[in-house]
């Protein structure tokens, strides 16, 4: 049986972490961030604990009064503002040891899903490979962890990757903007570049977290070999030479610089992480110091 996706440490240490948007959408969390919107109707939502550098405005000093704790109140405007998780599950995500592309995925999918629940933001999940094959509908609460964990637990290698249709699919399925995270290789043979820019010019603020299994960076074969790609079954003959391994180097570097200069051009952001990178120092660090979480 797998290890769970989230150890209780690691949620200790999710739990001062919350969301940050470049942008401002319709929906912001009073007590959570400040929004530009005046005169909405607010309602209360729920609490969350203290932490450091919090609006003390929004602490419940009843509470404090009686048990000497200090909470946080949460109220929410006319919406919530709406985080969508797109994971790529198909069979090249299959690749990588011990842990595969998909199986760091779906942690990291969990890691960021628990802070946006847990900050009382709504999240929705699909799954892709050549369609939507999964949806967890956007929901909003701790309650609601347990489904999400079960839903991306569910996620198996299936498919060829074709992000173009996904993202069709997506866009028609949820019409409300908000961040859209995109959790994949990004491996298509027929591009990301149309369906970034469906996200992008639907109003999506758009992060890009390539995975990478560190044999596809730095591959230690050689020799002659015959390789199958997983996704079409096409199978190829090649010798493996050290000139032939550094020209693959150089191309999957310079995949990986336009695949960042695509989405940084056009206001997205975009982070690479191979799979022997710990899940919890990527997010701590790099997407922390990238500003998605904070």
């Amino acid at each position: 049986m797998p290890d769970p996706l989230l150890s209780p440490d690691f949620m200790a240490r999710l739990d001062r972490l919350s969301l940050q948007a470049k942008r401002v959408f319709l929906g912001r969390m009073k007590g959570e961030r400040r929004s530009k919107k005046r005169g909405l109707s607010i309602e209360f939502a729920d609490y969350r604990d203290y932490v450091q550098g919090d609006d003390l405005r929004f602490i419940d000093w009843n509470i404090y009064g009686r048990l000497e704790r200090l909470l946080l109140k949460l109220f929410h405007e006319e919406e919530d503002l709406h985080v969508y998780l797109l994971v790529d599950h198909s069979f090249s995500m299959a690749f990588g040891e011990p842990t595969t592309k998909l199986r760091y995925a779906q942690i990291l999918a969990a890691a960021i899903g628990y802070v946006v629940l847990t900050n009382m933001e709504r999240i929705g999940v699909t799954a892709f490979s050549s369609d939507l094959d999964a949806v967890f509908p956007p929901a909003r609460g701790r309650r609601q962890l347990w489904r999400l964990f079960a839903f991306l637990e569910a996620l198996a290698p299936d498919g060829e990757t074709v992000l173009l249709d996904a993202v069709k699919s997506f866009n028609v399925r949820h019409r409300r903007t908000g961040i859209a995270i995109v959790l994949s290789d990004f491996l298509d043979p027929d591009g990301y570049e149309g369906a970034l820019r469906l996200l992008i010019g639907r109003g999506m603020e758009v992060f890009c977290i390539q995975i990478l299994a560190p044999e596809e960076i730095d591959p230690s074969m050689s020799g002659d070999l015959k390789l199958l790609d997983v996704e079409t079954a096409d199978m190829t003959e090649v010798t493996l030479s050290a000139p032939l391994l550094q020209q693959y180097k150089r191309t999957l570097a310079a995949f990986r610089q336009q695949l960042k200069g695509f989405v940084s051009q056009r206001g997205g952001s975009y982070f690479t992480t191979a799979t022997d990178v710990p899940v919890e120092r990527f997010l701590l660090h790099a997407l922390r110091e990238g500003g998605l979480v904070k």
